[in-house]
């Protein structure tokens, strides 16, 4: 027993050097109060440390601590994600105007940052009902309490509030959801509901309509922590009052988390004993309605209400925050296909989208931190004043609207082959039609850089060395990946099989 014991912690050594992390980064906080890199240094070292860690469980495919948590492919893949997304939030804290007003130490804010981290990395592993909950709730709390961290904002606060009162809500629909499914099967290791689950079919009945609500509620708390309508509420006013780090970091590491555990539940929760996944039909949850049905209609909504909704948005942050649930709904779209060829196009889209909503959110910190504002007339002849930031800014925005020869183009290139591959005609051309209606609010703000001048006469933004060093560090893949893609391509197929899964 103490050799097996030994053994999972060899694997779990990732998540072991990331607590000693956050421990460190509060000790250092106490002892080092006046010098202000050393907290950042030492979180960003070990979450530096952590991924090479996390390298190191490539090729492993196991079930740690009684098959609470998989050490597979694709939980590599994801914590790699929210790793490298964590590393450029916290350069981006580092030289953010945002987090220094009030002479506010920052030694919790970083330690609340990688404790997030964990929580997402254990979501990507998570092999348990059970460990779902308890890493999504980690992460939850320690986003509550960031989104929140800039108090002497009017709207901070508020932002806070609301995303615990959200959070709250969902989180207990989905402990229902994960306690009926424990009534109905007697466990919570998805392994074990998948071999279950087909009795409870053939029962009919209350049982089959039990099962159809607990599915339901349970994705209610991966559709709120991937804000993928109707449960996104949260998303517009938490990303508007959070620091635009904490924004950056919700819209991409927190949702990549989210992803992750719900494809994960789908995938070995929901498919046939013989290998006949979802997809084909072969479990519905009640006659006529199936899982990926439920995923799909998810998508429309995301897509169609992210879009629709941005496009009356004169706050950037708020503009990006629909964007981001619109992104969501693209993404649902590889899910719905739920086969290795929609999984793959849904973790490439991910990396790429790592860059490009990264870059577009640095650019709009630089922006606020220069002019003290986040509206979108205030853009007005950026193009001039700041022509590098502006021309960066553009291709971000193009890249995130999908048009070639930006890497986002060949994210949403293989998503809608999924698509069309696996049939789902219809799915492919409501995308087509949302990414057209997202090219519009796009352009309104390039059209503001570029197009139109600035009345107030307004000074000139320049930037350090460091700030175009970063800029450009995510400009390079946002363009690179739209010519030369191949390698991230084989990277994501070569990461879809996940343990317990056929």
């Amino acid at each position: 027993m103490a050799s097996h014991m030994l053994k999972d912690a060899a694997l779990f050594l990732p998540e072991i050097a990331l607590t000693v992390t956050i421990l460190a980064a509060i000790v250092a906080d106490l002892i080092f109060r006046r010098v202000r890199a050393v907290v950042p240094g030492i979180v960003l070292a070990g979450l530096i440390a952590t991924g090479f860690l996390v390298l190191g469980q490539q090729g492993s495919s196991v079930a740690i601590f009684s098959s609470m948590i998989a050490v597979d492919a694709f939980a590599v893949y994801f914590k790699l994600v929210i790793l490298l997304a964590a590393v450029v939030v916290v350069v981006f804290s580092f030289g953010s105007a945002e987090l220094q007003t009030g002479g506010r130490k920052l030694g919790e804010y970083y330690a609340l940052l990688a404790a997030a981290v964990l929580g997402m990395m254990l979501m990507a592993g998570a092999n348990n009902l059970l460990m779902m909950y308890l890493a999504l709730e980690l992460s939850s709390i320690s986003s509550y309490l960031l989104s929140g961290y800039t108090r002497e904002a009017a709207d901070s606060s508020e932002a806070s509030l609301k995303y615990v009162i959200y959070g709250a809500l969902s989180s207990g629909l989905m402990l229902y959801g994960i306690s009926i499914l424990y009534g109905l099967t007697g466990s919570l290791d998805l392994a074990t509901i998948n071999h279950i689950v087909p009795v409870v079919i053939s029962a009919g009945g209350p049982p089959l309509y039990g099962l159809l609500i607990a599915g339901i509620l349970t994705l209610a708390g991966f559709g709120y922590k991937i804000s993928a309508v109707p449960f996104h509420f949260w998303a517009p006013d938490v990303y508007e009052g959070a620091p635009i780090t904490i924004t950056a970091f919700l819209a991409v590491a927190s949702k990549a988390g989210g992803f992750a555990m719900l494809i994960r539940f789908l995938k070995v929760t929901f498919f046939d004993a013989t290998g006949v996944m979802a997809a084909a039909g072969t479990w519905e949850a009640v006659r006529g309605l199936r899982w990926v049905d439920l995923v799909a209609i998810l998508s429309v909504l995301s897509m169609t209400v992210g879009n629709l909704t941005a496009i009356w948005q004169n706050n950037l942050k708020r503009l990006l925050a629909y964007s981001s649930i619109a992104h969501a709904g693209y993404m649902l779209m590889g899910v719905a296909v739920l086969n290795d060829e929609g999984i793959a196009a849904v973790m490439l889209y991910f990396v790429i989208y790592l860059f490009m909503n990264l870059g577009a959110f640095y650019a709009v910190m630089l922006i606020a931190d220069k002019t003290g504002s986040e509206d979108i007339d205030d853009y007005k002849g950026l193009g001039s004043r700041a022509p590098f930031l502006a021309v960066a800014l553009a291709i971000f925005l193009i890249s995130l609207s999908g048009l070639p020869p930006t890497a986002g183009f060949i994210g949403k290139l293989y998503l809608f082959a999924a698509l069309i591959n696996k049939g789902w005609i219809w799915l492919a051309i409501v995308g087509a039609l949302n990414s057209v209606i997202a090219l519009y609010y796009y352009v309104r703000v390039i059209r503001n850089m570029f197009l139109r001048t600035d009345e107030q006469q307004s000074a000139p933004l320049s930037l350090s060395g460091m700030q175009m060093t970063m800029v450009l560090a995510l400009l390079v893949p946002t363009l690179l990946f739209g010519l030369y893609f191949g390698p991230l391509v084989q990277l994501a197929q070569a990461s879809v099989r996940i343990f317990g899964a056929p």
